[in-house]
């Protein structure tokens, strides 16, 4: 049965994983364990033997106390009898030493003759004569109270037992009864309405009878404690080794098998459910673990299928990056070329213009002023070349990011300041709400640059008048802080809202496409977000959450 405790196949660090095992038993509530539940069975069965050596004792006590009252009530009766006729002939002499000699007797405590009126007339017991006995006492009370004469007295409960000097005394109490003779003998007549003359108080010690119980409950505890011993242990050795240690065998295998210690098989060499259920147990790791190499060698075969699939979709992306990076290396050469030669049309024009003018001869104020004219239109559209220039420069090249504590408001109060002229030429109205907010870690030029951008967006897309409503606030739950830019213009058709960071795209007429586009890479560089939201004739609203700087 030891045996069903041992493991074949077990892996490294096994012994850790014993202690575990181990430790996992010893955590189950004490109550909650088989050995307890045993145990608790075999106290039931010794606490149940004890109690029925105890209902024996009490009905062979039962029995002795009633072949007792028989024998004492037959000894009593007999005397009553002996003694009749010498006290019909007032032989009291005769009749008193009849009673001496059975007062004798060893086991004989006591005999006692008892007027109705409870005057002792006679006793084996010295010192007792003419004494009255308690009519309270048990015994007593159920013939006559306290102050009446003797009645018939009740046969159920002529014997009691109590306690005497020696040990328990049985007393049994045998009436005297009237007679015929009684009432026309002259020595100590009668009336004839007399039934009890008196009693005849017979005790037998109950000394043997004590004794033998006294043996009987010795010897009983004696065969009880033996027996739970004999029965607990031979219990407790079954029950350990059939049970308890199976059981606990079958606890640390089922662990080591949670643990993926698959090789693990219990050696059965035990019969009954529990060696059908360790049958089953081996049979369990087995199928797990063939079902684990099948699952190993069919991942195995996956990630083969993988790595060749993503082999080809590296190769898939590959090809598609560099399409896209062609594609979109085509979109911007033709946005570029598009948004030049526009300007550059208008310059070759009018400088064609200008050399037809100056090739005619000299010019005079009226051409003159005419050249100027051409020249200065000349300058503005080379102006907007410059300014297309420079933003896609700004937008492709990123330069590093000079990072530290920024407060926002204060380069929003810089943004307002360096475009108040044309903020103020078209009479937009800027209401600011700045609450007081944590610094963030950013490039304050850059910052500067994207939020200027906004400014302008929604500055041009109001036209004349409008209102511009900014506002800052921290957000805790987030740690970051957020500017909101509110317009009232016309907003954007939803169709738009997608395109809008896309480099190049514009709805206005002179616009290049690339301030969205910008704030978008700053906002982004400082790991921030900025959304937009619009609805057409209700104005537009961009949002950007900057990350809070930890050192502020």
């Amino acid at each position: 049965m030891q045996e069903a405790g041992r493991t074949s196949g077990s892996k490294p660090g096994g012994a850790s994983g014993h202690g575990h095992d181990r430790s996992a038993l010893d955590s189950i509530p004490w109550r909650d364990r088989i050995s307890t539940q045993l145990l608790g069975v075999v106290a039931a069965l010794v606490v149940a033997s004890i109690v029925a050596f105890a209902v024996v004792e009490t009905t062979i006590s039962r029995q002795r106390i009633a072949s007792a009252t028989a024998a004492t009530a037959l000894v009593s009766e007999t005397v009553a009898a002996s003694i009749r006729h010498a006290m019909l002939k007032d032989e009291r002499s005769d009749a008193y030493s009849i009673i001496d000699n059975v007062g004798r007797q060893g086991q004989i405590a006591h005999v006692r003759i008892i007027n109705k009126e409870g005057r002792i007339t006679f006793s084996t017991v010295g010192g007792e004569r003419g004494q009255l006995v308690d009519k309270r006492a048990e015994g007593c009370n159920a013939c006559h109270g306290e102050n009446e004469n003797l009645t018939v007295p009740i046969d159920a409960l002529r014997a009691r037992v109590y306690e005497g000097q020696q040990g328990r005394v049985l007393s049994i109490v045998t009436p005297i009864r009237s007679s015929p003779d009684c009432t026309t003998a002259a020595c100590h007549a009668h009336p004839r309405t007399a039934q009890v003359l008196g009693v005849l108080d017979t005790g037998v010690s109950l000394a043997s009878v004590d004794h033998d119980l006294l043996t009987f409950r010795r010897v009983s505890l004696l065969v009880t404690a033996l027996l739970a011993l004999l029965l607990g242990s031979v219990f407790w050795w079954v029950a350990s080794h059939r049970v308890v240690r199976p059981v606990e065998a079958l606890v640390q295998a089922t662990r080591r098998v949670a643990h993926d210690d698959l090789g693990t098989e219990l050696h059965v060499d035990f019969r009954g459910e529990l060696g059908l259920l360790a049958a089953s147990f081996n049979e369990m790791t087995r199928s797990l673990a063939r079902v684990e190499g099948e699952l190993e060698a069919l991942n195995e075969q996956l990630e083969h299928k993988v790595e060749e699939r993503t082999s080809e979709l590296r190769a898939a992306q590959d090809t598609l990056v560099r399409t896209e990076k062609l594609s979109s290396l085509g979109k911007l050469s033709a946005s570029i070329a598009h948004e030049i030669n526009n300007p550059l049309a208008g310059i070759l024009t009018f400088a064609k213009l200008m050399i037809r003018t100056i090739e005619h001869g000299p010019v005079g104020e009226v051409e003159r002023r005419t050249l100027v004219k051409q020249l200065a239109l000349v300058q503005r559209e080379t102006e907007r070349c410059t300014a297309i220039v420079r933003n896609l420069l700004d937008f492709a090249r990123e330069r590093p990011l000079a990072l530290k504590p920024v407060d926002v408001n204060h380069v929003l109060d810089e943004v307002l300041q360096l475009v108040a002229n044309q903020i103020a030429m078209v009479g937009v109205v800027v209401e600011k709400d700045l609450a007081r907010v944590p610094l963030v870690l950013g490039d304050f030029g850059q910052l500067r640059q994207a939020f200027v951008n906004i400014v302008m967006n929604a500055v041009e897309a109001m036209g004349k008048g409008g209102r511009l409503r900014i506002t800052t606030r921290p957000l805790p739950e987030d740690d970051a802080v957020e500017m909101v830019f509110q317009d009232d213009g016309p907003g954007i058709p939803k169709e738009l809202m997608l395109k809008i960071f896309d480099p190049f795209f514009t709805t206005k007429e002179k616009g290049t496409g690339l301030g969205l586009s910008v704030v978008y890479g700053i906002v982004e560089r400082h790991k921030g977000k900025v959304t937009v939201e619009s609805e057409p004739g209700k104005g537009t609203r961009f949002t950007i959450r900057v990350p809070a700087s930890h050192g502020s």
